[in-house]
């Protein structure tokens, strides 16, 4: 595995950096980038309803943006992944630059704790959705995404859900929001609100629909049924526009406008254009 993502580096030689229990593959150009990430990644977390945990032995493979991932994942992942996590291996990739590329290793870590200490078999929603609200990447954005997809009554199931999320980018943004927020619900019902008694007990191999239903009393498809209604509930015209979705509404219009006003001048600035003769230049006699 690690042979197969280090070709997708670069064409460059990678290089290897250690830092603390984080070994990180990089090309040399983005090795500054690397040490940053591991850095960040040596470092103890609190995950919720995990507690805090050391991240123990890691290997950080960081692409340049662009980098070949859909080879590399085996069809596992849709090619614009900007990060992947491999728990059984202890490894994390990350095809990112800039602040992006920290948010996504916690991402990414994220799917490594929650696997680490759970042996149960999650449903993708779950999964996604814990390591998107762990990662702390439900911002204003993606709560306008969910509004706008309350706003077309186009709540999926978690069956559609799931296909969503291994999607085209344009349909799975929306599908990441959506089980954010199915997660987010589901902490809600949970004691203490930060998933632990439902953690606790698929850390002890309990399925996860019988956890669920000894947690909140509710099977999946019944929390399916409250959480589709919750979003309806929550997410509405009044969120949409306190989210900002009145301002790029109004935007949108504004650039609208312009477009329909220039079209409709053009006949007029054409005429304007009409009868104009530019005089040639009258030709310089050289001097005796």
């Amino acid at each position: 595995l690690v042979l197969a993502l280090a070709t997708g580096i670069s064409q460059q030689e990678p290089r290897t950096v250690v830092v603390g229990q984080v070994t990180a593959l990089a090309s040399p150009d983005q090795m500054s980038l690397a040490i940053a990430l591991a850095e960040a990644a040596s470092e103890p977390v609190s995950w919720p309803g995990l507690g805090r945990r050391e991240p123990g032995p890691l290997r950080l493979i960081v692409l340049e943006p662009g980098g070949q991932l859909d080879s590399l994942s085996r069809g596992r992942f849709p090619p614009w992944s900007a990060g992947l996590a491999y728990p059984s291996a202890r490894t994390v990739v990350v095809r990112s630059r800039g602040s992006e590329a920290f948010t996504v290793l916690r991402h990414e870590l994220a799917h490594l704790a929650l696997h680490e200490a759970v042996r149960s078999r999650l449903p993708l929603w779950f999964d996604e959705g814990y390591a998107s609200w762990a990662a702390g990447e439900f911002d204003r954005l993606q709560r306008l995404n969910v509004n706008l997809a309350v706003l077309r009554g186009r709540i999926p199931n978690f069956d559609v859900l799931d296909r969503a999320l291994r999607g085209p980018p344009t349909t799975a943004e929306t599908a990441y929001a959506l089980a954010a927020t199915a997660v987010i619900e589901l902490a809600r019902r949970t004691r203490g609100g930060d998933l632990e008694s439902l953690l606790d007990r698929l850390e002890e191999g309990e399925g996860f629909d019988p956890a669920l239903r000894s947690t909140i009393g509710l099977t999946v498809d019944q929390f399916e049924v409250q959480w589709r209604r919750s979003i309806r509930r929550r997410y509405n015209l009044l969120t949409w526009i306190a989210a900002g979705g009145l301002w790029t509404l109004l935007g949108g219009l504004v650039l609208v406008a312009h477009f329909l006003r220039r079209r409709r001048d053009l006949p007029r600035r054409l005429a304007l254009d009409e009868g104009w003769v530019i005089p040639e230049e009258a030709e310089v006699s050289p001097e005796a």
